[in-house]
């Protein structure tokens, strides 16, 4: 099938989604349950084109996609289902650090790159980095054409310095962080361009260079040599 045909976002996406979130009931879900399936199976192609796309390129270990179904246990939000659909690609390997992300919602869609949750050991490792040297690192965000597709770095940061850091350092900003992504959003006219899949791929291909530092600093230690030979 052509890429219009298999591999494109609809408008039946949007609207299934928009529907949901004004009927976020199993009930409603249960009498549109053959609807759902169609577009899980739009997004499934999806990203599978998208996988396709990326691994000329990259080396992706494997594609997730995620369950509309949420899990309330621990939520004050009782709704049962997501309103969004979404994806993942994890790369190959220890060595291949960073994973790839996108999600699609009427009027919140966006992909992302990066460190979600990094364990621990990762986020001493990066921050000890940063405490030497944060020179290659700022080299990469303050490219103009990394700037203009990722923008600023997103996450989570602590209020203060971690145990062991000085607040004064001068790369405090960066070492202060636990999460360490980047983010782009999207308009729906965007999502449903026939382009849209090209125009992330090429976004994802931007933020390589980041993935690539951070993959080196988390498979050597300070001194540079790897942890894995």
């Amino acid at each position: 099938m052509s890429r219009t045909q298999q591999e494109i976002i609809t408008k039946d996406v949007f609207r299934f989604l928009g529907d949901l979130e004004k009927n976020n009931t199993r009930e409603w879900f249960a009498e549109h349950k053959n609807d759902f399936k169609v577009q899980e199976t739009t997004i499934k192609n999806f990203l599978g084109g998208l996988k396709r796309k990326l691994a000329v390129h990259d080396d992706i270990e494997k594609l997730k996609q995620f369950r509309i179904y949420r899990d309330v246990r621990f939520s004050k939000d009782k709704t049962p289902y997501k309103v969004h659909f979404a994806g993942s690609f994890s790369r190959a390997g220890m060595r291949l650090r960073g994973g790839y992300y996108i999600r699609i919602k009427p009027g919140g869609s966006f992909i992302g790159g990066g460190f979600w949750e990094p364990d621990k050991a990762d986020i001493l490792r990066i921050r000890k980095e940063f405490e030497l040297d944060a020179s290659e690192m700022r080299d990469i965000m303050n490219d103009k054409d990394f700037r203009m597709i990722w923008g600023e770095m997103q996450g989570d940061a602590l209020k203060t310095a971690p145990m062991g850091f000085d607040k004064h350092h001068p790369n405090i900003d960066l070492i202060k962080r636990k999460q360490f992504i980047f983010l782009r959003n999207f308009s729906d006219e965007e999502v449903l361009a026939d382009d849209f899949m090209d125009v992330i791929d090429r976004s994802f291909q931007k933020i390589r260079p980041y993935f690539d530092y951070m993959s080196e600093i988390l498979t050597t230690d300070l001194n540079g040599e790897s942890l894995y030979d």
